[in-house]
């Protein structure tokens, strides 16, 4: 079968490589899952490059999120239940950017008329990162209340999308921060409240709060997700208000938020780590099946829909994830590996 693979961490259009490997046996509590399609995640590429959460076992292929269909069964109940059905794969260790991967059946989500509905095989790959993590922080984490504001960074990314379709949805308002003019009016098109141009690496972070206060008509926010970290996510922590709080669930800027402790101690304001599978571990199976059908009904109303710009064969992954990583890039990148 083909996979693909990198030897080292490194710019992942360096180090990966499409090659021929063997089919992977499944171990007991596994499934073998022929994959039709997975997306280039920014979690992917920090895997890569080995700065992700999880650290790559080398050699190793990448792609924690995708759509196949299981082909052999290992034991169990569960398992066996598996065979023959189009899953959702979220594999903790990577491994879906091959024809072949061999999961924990714990890590797939079958798609049924009852649980998910019908879904094409673009919004199926990239069924649950992004519109779990979206609908997660603002639903249940923060659980945003109507007509309250909810700051965001990286607004134009396919989540930030999400997240202004979420407000529309339940009645919050999105105000959102790009660093391209471009993205201003494109943004407001889309629904959002407020748009902020704010370039950690020309702009000064002390104007900041004051415009995020002109923007919304008070004093910051109560509500912010950030993914970009540095000089972007320090300047959002200085803009929360009294009690305000911020997850953090994303490293795009590669460097550390850096602020005053005084920036959370005056306001009594709060900065917490999100991530979606710590949260996922925390949930019983009913409540776990309760937000996986709660998605689906979103992503077939299209609050949670995925965009998909551009696909590539598994031999095509360098010029895949260029085009992930180019700027102002509008939808997901998707691996197409195999036919249902």
């Amino acid at each position: 079968m083909k996979a693909v693979v990198f030897e080292q961490t490194g710019d992942p259009a360096s180090v990966l490589e499409s090659r021929d490997v063997e089919v992977p046996e499944p171990r007991a509590g596994e499934v073998l899952v022929r994959m039709l399609a997975s997306p280039v995640n920014p979690s992917d590429l920090m895997f890569v490059r080995g700065q992700y959460t999880l650290q790559p076992a080398l050699p190793g292929t990448p792609g924690f999120e995708g759509v196949g269909i299981v082909e052999k069964a290992s034991g169990g109940l569960r398992s066996r239940f598996m065979l023959g059905k189009k899953v959702c794969v979220l594999s903790r260790n990577g491994g879906n950017w091959a024809e072949y991967n061999s999961v924990p059946a714990t890590q797939v989500i079958p798609f049924s008329p009852l649980l998910t509905g019908e879904m094409s095989v673009e919004q199926a790959a990239t069924f649950f990162v992004n519109p779990a993590t979206a609908f997660v922080m603002t639903r249940k984490v923060l659980n945003v209340p109507t007509g309250e504001w909810l700051l965001q960074t990286a607004a134009g990314s396919v989540l930030g999308r999400m997240v202004i379709r979420l407000g529309k949805r339940f009645g919050f308002r999105t105000l959102c921060v790009v660093r391209r003019d471009e993205q201003v009016e494109e943004l407001r098109s889309l629904g959002a409240d407020a748009v902020l141009k704010f370039d950690g690496a020309t702009d000064l972070p002390a104007e900041f709060a004051a415009r995020v206060g002109e923007r919304t008509g008070g004093d910051g926010v109560a509500h912010a997700i950030d993914c970009v970290g540095g000089t972007t996510g320090s300047a959002v922590v200085a803009s929360l208000a009294r009690h305000g709080r911020m997850l953090v669930f994303g490293t795009l800027s590669g460097e550390p938020l850096n602020f005053s402790p005084r920036d959370l101690m005056t306001p009594g304001a709060s900065v917490t780590g999100f991530w979606l599978g710590n949260y996922m571990e925390s949930l019983k199976i009913p409540a776990k099946l309760s937000l996986v059908r709660t998605i689906a009904g979103l992503v077939r109303e299209g609050v949670l829909a995925s965009e998909v710009a551009d696909s590539f064969s598994l031999d095509d992954v360098a010029a895949a994830v260029q085009q992930a990583e180019q700027p102002g890039h509008r939808g997901k990148v998707l691996l197409r590996i195999g036919d249902a």
